[in-house]
This record gives C-alpha cells, structure tokens and sequence, in this order.
C-alpha cells in the first residue's frame, strides 16, 4: 500500500476519532460523569464495537496470548481514558478538551517509536511536531482549574499511551493475529471486565435515554473504525509521523463540530487549527530527511 492510500486512512479515522467526541459528550450530557457512568459508557460502547468487529472478521474469533494480553491492557487504558473524558467534558468544550487529548496522542508515541522503535526522526516529523505544539499552545488559556487538572492530565497519559500500547503489540515478536481479530480482541475483553465490575459498583440507578444510548452507539461505531483504520496504517507507517496527523486532523474536526455546540471555540482555538493544518501538510509533502536515528 502507498503512503497516500495510508494517509488516506487515516483521515478517514481522524474524523472518526473527532466525532467520537461529539458521542462522549451526548452521553455525558444524558447519563453523568461519574466512575459508574464510564463503565456503564464502557459497556455499551464495546458491546457495539463487538458487533462491528465480528462483521469485519467475518464472525471468525482468532487468539493468541500475546494478542489478549495486549488487547486486555488496551481495554483498561480505555476505560480510564473514559472516565477522565466525562469529568473533562463536564467543564470545557471539545475544542479545548482535544487539546489535552491530542497532545497525548501526539507526543507519546513519537517519542516512543523514535527511541525505543528505532524510527527515523525526519525534517518532515520534527516540522509537523513543532507546528502541532504550537497550535495545541495557542489553546490554552488560564481558565483550567487546578482541581480538575488531574482529569486533563489522565487524558493526555491515557490517550497517549493507547498509541503507545499498539505500536508495542505490532512490534514484539510474538504471535499475533489480523488487526480485526485484535481490535474484536479488545472489544470482548473490555467488554466482560466493564460488566463484571459493574454488577458490583454502588452509585445511583440512571435510565438510559434515547440520547445516552445514541452517545454509546456512535461512540462505539467510530471508536471501533478509527481504531482498525489506525493499526492497518500503523503495518506501514511509523508511529512518529501517525500520530501528529492524527493529533491536527482530529483538532480540527472537533473544532468544526464545536462551532455548532453551545460551547464554542475561541478566536486562539479556530488560530490553533489553521496551524495544525499546516503541520499536517509540512508531514506529507516535505521530504524525507533523516535528522538521526537511535538504534
């Protein structure tokens, strides 16, 4: 497959990453932000992506003990990124919320795949790095509260370290099977713990409304789609120019939905997107310099 056809997914999965935003809010604004609501979230959300996932293995199950370990520590990442991300959402809009998010996701697995990868740190990547830092900077104001910095933190470790738990699985040398069956892996595991937990977990019985189970359904449709599109381009493209695309495609496109919300971005936010485009096209169209390699 060429870089372009690469590329191309991951545009598709970037606008599906930004949309999955959109869904977490819904469910958040319906059902709460609390522990309980995360893995009621969880559970919904992966009994979606179960279904999804079958239909793309065509209802064939593969494993391997390496890929349900790795599969299983996903599904835990997961977990607490979700209920970082309610408690988030709870206070800023997706724009900024992105920030938090993106950052992580950009910055862990570049620098994870440039030095424990060996992959070749470019012109190209450290332009794109720079232009994404810059515009993620350009959104953050004074208004974040100490209080809930911690939630803001969770979600740029936690995001960034989901990027980081898949360029591991495909690099190790162990048994593994097709990203499908991984991805369907992640699902059923994450889906099982969710639930057990669950059964046990005081805190106030909530109904599920037509706008919370929409909130799951999206989130699990897109979530599951991203994902996939994310590990077959991850076959071929390195970790360290992935995730910045990723990073300002997805600025982007929450910031085009934050437009419609009541929460909209700020003139310094709409600033922040202009800039991550250009980082996004310094990625793809300036050559492939190598600055140094490690390892």
């Amino acid at each position: 497959m060429t870089d372009f056809f690469n590329y191309g997914l991951l545009t598709i999965s970037t606008v599906a990453f930004g949309l999955m935003f959109f869904f977490q809010d819904m469910f958040r604004a319906n059902y709460g932000n609390t522990i309980k609501a995360a893995f009621v979230l969880n559970v919904g959300t992966n009994l979606v992506g179960v279904i999804v996932s079958l239909f793309t293995t065509g209802f064939a199950v593969e494993m391997t003990p390496f890929a349900l370990i790795m599969s299983t520590i996903g599904s835990i990442n997961n977990l607490l990124f979700s209920y970082c991300t309610l408690k988030a959402l709870d206070k800023i809009n997706l724009s900024l919320y992105s920030v938090f998010s993106m950052l992580g996701g950009m910055a862990l697995p570049f620098l994870s795949g440039i030095l424990f990868h060996g992959e070749a740190f470019t012109v190209a990547k450290a332009t794109c790095f720079v232009f994404i830092t810059v515009a993620l900077a350009f959104t953050v104001n004074a208004g974040v509260k100490k209080a809930d910095a911690k939630y803001y933190i969770g979600i740029f470790v936690f995001n960034g370290l989901s990027g980081v738990i898949a360029k591991i699985y495909q690099a190790l040398p162990y048994a593994k099977v097709s990203s499908e069956a991984y991805s369907l892996l992640g699902s059923i595991s994450a889906l099982i713990f969710c639930a057990v937990i669950l059964v046990f977990l005081k805190g106030e019985k909530r109904k599920l409304n037509f706008q919370s189970v929409l909130g799951m359904i999206g989130n699990g449709i897109l979530g599951k789609i991203g994902s996939l599109l994310l590990l077959i381009a991850l076959l071929s493209l390195p970790a360290s120019a992935q995730y910045p695309f990723v990073t300002g495609g997805t600025m982007i496109v929450s910031a085009v939905i934050s437009l419609f919300s009541k929460k909209k971005p700020t003139k310094r936010e709409l600033l922040s997107i202009l800039i991550s485009f250009v980082g996004i096209l310094m990625l793809i169209l300036l050559p492939e310099i190598v600055i140094f390699t490690i390892g």
